[in-house]
């Protein structure tokens, strides 16, 4: 497939907007999933955890516009990519002030920039997708998204060898991705995308091992263990990547390892191997 990378550049500097008020709903939802008994019921005026912004501003398109893979069709906000296999790469985020459950909110959407690169695993597309999110009119998150582009599965071809994680950490915790986690939280982020919930797609025709496990997720357990871990510190920036796929069928390992002066940390997610899945690095405030 021949990408048209003049076309999908025309993309660069469109926008979309979306305003909702901050409901709790979503973030009771989100803490039973990440099994926090204890906030459970969040009120009027608490602010999100790190991530929690990743529960609203959802795309909510009708059916009828649904691709056969579970994402919305080719084109509107995001360029016409055609490639088949479409992943959350990483991004940067930065916590600016709050967002609080009762807030009006306001997300700007800006396509930063669309790349082409031919590697070893054929054809890609990089988008870059920035975001802005104020509450009642002050900027709160300022976020950058990276989502990659790839060409279908080759039957028989096999997985690059992912590197090694470090082999200490000071903070640890081993997660169980079953399907009821997956569907949890494709549920909370209305998130159609059949890898992470329909076996025989994700198998059969995107040729993965198992259901494949969100990167917005393990982003999240990855912030969620800073909070746990430092929970004196508010997190103010964090910096991630997705280097390799997780799947349902084995655990895995959100990691972190802080700096010296307790102000920044490094973190990754080990698969049952050892190897890394994500990177990601985290800077604090007193």
């Amino acid at each position: 497939m021949k990408v048209d990378i003049t076309n999908l550049k025309k993309w660069i500097g469109k926008t979309e907007e979306h305003s909702e008020i901050i409901f709790a709903t979503p973030m009771a939802g989100l803490a039973a999933t990440l099994d926090h008994s204890a906030n459970i019921a969040p009120q009027m005026g608490d602010a999100l955890p790190p991530a929690g912004h990743w529960l609203y501003f959802l795309p909510k398109s009708p059916m009828r516009e649904i691709g056969s893979d579970g994402h919305v069709k080719l084109g509107g906000f995001l360029p016409p990519v055609g490639l088949p296999r479409r992943m959350w790469a990483g991004g940067r985020i930065e916590f600016i002030r709050p967002l609080c459950i009762g807030d009006t909110a306001r997300r700007l959407s800006t396509i930063k920039s669309v790349d082409y690169k031919r590697g070893k695993s054929g054809e890609l597309v990089f988008v870059v997708v920035g975001h802005e999110i104020f509450a009642m009119d002050q900027l709160a998150i300022k976020e950058e998204h990276n989502i990659v582009y790839r060409e279908a599965h080759e039957p028989g071809k096999s997985s690059p060898v992912t590197k090694r994680a470090p082999e200490t950490a000071k903070w640890s915790r081993e997660i169980s991705p079953d399907p009821v986690l997956l569907f949890r939280y494709s549920a909370l982020t209305f998130n159609g995308h059949r890898i992470h919930y329909d076996r025989p797609y994700a198998l059969n025709e995107e040729g993965y091992p198992g259901l494949v496990v969100h990167g917005p997720l393990i982003a999240t357990l990855l912030m969620d263990l800073c909070c746990q871990e430092n929970p004196s510190s508010s997190l103010v920036s964090f910096d991630y990547r997705a280097i390799s796929p997780l799947f349902d069928i084995e655990t895995f390992t959100v990691n972190g390892t802080p700096g010296d002066d307790n102000k920044t940390a490094s973190l990754w997610a080990a698969n049952h191997t050892g190897g890394v899945a994500m990177q990601a690095e985290a800077q604090f405030q007193k």
